[in-house]
């Protein structure tokens, strides 16, 4: 199961953290990720994480700006997103997988179901 929160409102510049918080099954036998979808566009990748934390993949328009972490002691993956945009605006998604592939490119098994980031200008 894959439980998100911290999704909302916030000013161009602002900041925000979501969560995403996992349980029922290995935490770190996971690569996990986070897309996005605004109203209208097709679900985009946002950000990856391998199984151990040591490999991380940003989209070029979050690269600087956006942070992925995952944090094994309460099974929680955050991206913490700074000097937010109006572009930035959608729903957030994390997903998990096996395959760091499948998580990067979307086609990974399991995800989250969302949480709503407003940025206005």
């Amino acid at each position: 199961q894959m439980e998100q929160s911290g999704g909302g409102s916030v000013q161009a510049g602002g900041s925000l953290r979501l969560s995403c918080t996992t349980s029922g099954y290995t935490f770190h036998a996971y690569n996990m990720g986070w897309f996005r979808q605004a109203p209208g566009k097709e679900r985009e990748f946002v950000a990856a994480i391998s199984q151990t934390g040591d490999r991380t993949r940003y989209e070029d328009s979050v690269r600087g700006r956006f942070t992925i972490a995952r944090d094994k002691s309460k099974n929680m993956l955050y991206p913490e997103m700074h000097d937010q945009k109006p572009d930035d605006t959608g729903g957030y998604y994390c997903n998990r997988d096996g395959s760091w592939e499948w998580v990067n490119d979307g086609t990974a098994f399991f995800w989250g179901r969302g949480t709503q980031v407003t940025v206005s200008s």
